[in-house]
């Protein structure tokens, strides 16, 4: 990927399954291809978000009640909320930390063995942090992953990603 993808969001557009808010959304905005077993996946993704709750990063999905995001989302104008929703049976989970929303520019990368998955960040694609250790339970060994990016308000951006790679694993 040369000059990278560039994405810009709808507004309405979200990945959530019921869980606190009590709504479910599966209309965010999505490039995934296929990956067979053990995989690696990383990104680097810009941004400059527009509204609250403005995400884009890395999806691996099963389906609409099984799938991984891992993303900054924007909160306001002094933090973001950097973290992954893994949705089970149709039901999402958060794990976030909160960071600075002056933040533009992060890496991503998702590890598969098994059915267990390592999500990790970096600010510089080099050192690499840890975020969380997940597991979707019979996940198929193909699946898809790939970017994603949404706007659950009313707002618009466009991130760009590039620096993107998959490989295989053994």
């Amino acid at each position: 990927m040369q000059d990278g993808l560039i994405l810009t969001t709808d507004p309405q557009t979200d990945f959530w399954q019921r869980t606190h808010y009590g709504f479910q959304r599966d209309n965010g905005h999505a490039l995934l291809t296929e990956a067979d077993g053990s995989f690696t996946f990383t990104t680097r993704v810009r941004f400059q978000y527009a509204g609250q709750y403005d995400q884009c990063g890395i999806m691996v999905r099963v389906d609409d009640q099984q799938w991984i995001k891992v993303s900054l989302e924007y909160e306001d104008s002094q933090y973001g909320r950097l973290g992954s929703v893994v949705t089970h049976l149709g039901y999402s989970d958060w794990a976030t930390t909160d960071v600075s929303s002056k933040i533009n520019e992060l890496w991503y990368r998702v590890q598969r063995e098994g059915d267990d998955f390592t999500i990790t960040y970096a600010s510089d694609g080099q050192e690499w942090i840890q975020m969380r250790i997940t597991h979707l339970h019979g996940a198929p060994s193909q699946l898809k992953v790939g970017f994603y990016a949404c706007s659950p308000q009313d707002s618009s951006f466009t991130c760009t990603f590039d620096q993107a790679s998959l490989t295989a694993d053994s």
